[in-house]
């Protein structure tokens, strides 16, 4: 127990002394080799300007427009993305039907859909998720169909021996659970394809509020010092929500994988 104590304590140093030697240098190249704010902002800067949105309640506002922007995405990702996944995965049939549709549309850059998204949803959340949208469901389409195309057949035909025959009842028992971990994948890949579309969608013109939009406006008033600050906090949110999603799936449901099922 002491052992792990003291090996957790030095992960957790490293970690920080590189963190702040990053910090010291970031300031040491700002303040005496650059010496231009416009250029580049010092952390002492950053942190003043982090004060001041705190202080005028703009950063509550802009990340919390910005989370609803992603999830209206991931949600609506997420319900469509993963049945379709699953049929073409299951059914050759729709297999066939999907997969020309899919391959069509899957390599247009989900920046291209901004004009329609404002066509469509006008400057609103919708069309900001939708953008999201765009940008997540295609790994997760794929990530879905690789899982229940790589289905073990031995795993089948045990279920059926022990009775399970319906197709429903094979993909609920047999493939998803299966298949857990390629989904699992395909949606943390897509969160990430989805949290830089978010971004750009807010940077250019979906939205009047968020995050990326911030950053565009500051960047306008030649504020670097706040381009920077929310530029961190969109790293920080992404880390965090990854940081979630993985705890959540491997404690969850992929607690299996590792023998700790109960």
């Amino acid at each position: 127990m002491k052992i792990n104590f003291i090996k957790t304590i030095e992960e957790k140093g490293v970690e920080a002394l590189s963190l702040i030697f990053v910090i010291a240098i970031w300031q040491l190249a700002a303040d005496r080799i650059v010496q231009n704010k416009l250029l580049l902002p010092s952390f002492y800067d950053v942190v003043i300007s982090f004060s001041v949105i705190v202080k005028n309640g703009l950063i509550y506002t802009d990340t919390l427009t910005s989370l609803l922007h992603f999830s209206i995405g991931i949600a609506a990702a997420l319900m469509l993305g993963i049945p379709l996944g699953i049929a073409m995965g299951w059914f050759k049939a729709a297999n066939r039907a999907i997969d020309p549709i899919i391959e069509i549309l899957r390599p247009i850059p989900p920046l291209a859909w901004i004009p329609f998204a404002i066509v469509w949803f006008g400057l609103t959340h919708r069309s900001a998720g939708f953008v999201v949208f765009v940008g997540m469901i295609f790994p997760i389409i794929i990530n879905t169909y690789t899982g229940f195309k790589n289905v073990p057949r031995v795993y089948v035909e045990a279920a059926k021996v022990l009775g399970c025959t319906r197709n429903v009842d094979l993909i609920r028992s047999v493939a998803i659970p299966s298949a857990m971990p390629s989904i699992a994948a395909g949606i943390r890949i897509a969160m990430g394809v989805g949290w830089m579309c978010l971004v750009a969608a807010e940077m250019f013109g979906v939205s009047n509020r968020g995050l990326g939009y911030q950053i565009w406006h500051n960047y306008y008033l030649h504020r670097m010092d706040f381009v920077l600050v929310y530029m961190l906090l969109l790293g920080f949110l992404g880390l965090f929500i990854d940081r979630f999603f993985r705890y959540y799936v491997d404690e969850k449901l992929l607690r299996w994988k590792s023998g700790t099922v109960v």
